[in-house]
């Protein structure tokens, strides 16, 4: 089966295939439709957001539609950066822009303080049915002090998972995956792909 993923970022794109290359399914993306611009994500928390990518995903392909939207959390900072977290340094904001605003505002919190957690909203969205499937991970974990490890993207090289001693950033891909937010939502997608009938799925 096709599934259109509604996103243009590439990290993304590599930890989905690397989580589905044993399902039944082929992934598609914007540019293969004639898309490169990023949705809006006008949504005031992740849940939206990903109905919002992933709707819109399915209305412009025509096919089954996969988004997800991810933010990380921090406790001492009320949830932020949040459903902003993209975008937490500014529209146009690079990952380590992120990583150093979010390391300024940090910088006087120690030990608990510093508890933060990932958590993904994914979206699947089916041409014509009313009912979006959302599926949820959350890996609740640490935020270092100094960046550390040239793997992944986004916050991982500020983030330890709880169980680890090793930023994401320094974890290999498949590491990454026996911990991460992402993961855990995408399996609960796939543990319940592989149990339904998409053609009999009520409208």
């Amino acid at each position: 089966m096709k599934i259109f993923l509604a996103t243009n970022n590439m990290d993304k794109r590599n930890e989905f295939n690397e989580l589905l290359n044993k399902v039944d399914v082929e992934l598609v993306y914007p540019e293969q439709f004639g898309k490169t611009s990023e949705i809006e994500e006008s949504g005031i928390n992740l849940e939206e957001n990903a109905l919002i990518k992933a709707r819109w995903g399915a209305k412009f392909s025509g096919l089954p539609s996969l988004a997800d939207d991810t933010g990380l959390e921090v406790q001492a900072l009320q949830g932020a950066p949040g459903v902003y977290s993209a975008r937490y340094a500014g529209n146009q904001a690079s990952y380590q822009d992120n990583v150093r605003k979010l390391l300024k505002q940090m910088e006087k919190l120690e030990g608990e303080d510093r508890t933060a957690q990932f958590r993904t909203v994914l979206c699947f969205y089916i041409p014509g049915h009313h009912n979006p499937y959302l599926f949820q991970g959350v890996v609740k974990g640490i935020i270092v002090k100094n960046p550390t490890g040239d793997n992944g993207f986004g916050y991982d090289p500020v983030f330890v998972p709880r169980g680890s001693t090793l930023t994401f950033a320094q974890m290999s891909l498949g590491e990454k995956n026996n911990y991460s937010h992402r993961s855990m939502a995408i399996n609960n997608f796939k543990n319940w792909f592989k149990q339904v009938d998409l053609y009999t799925i009520d409208n």
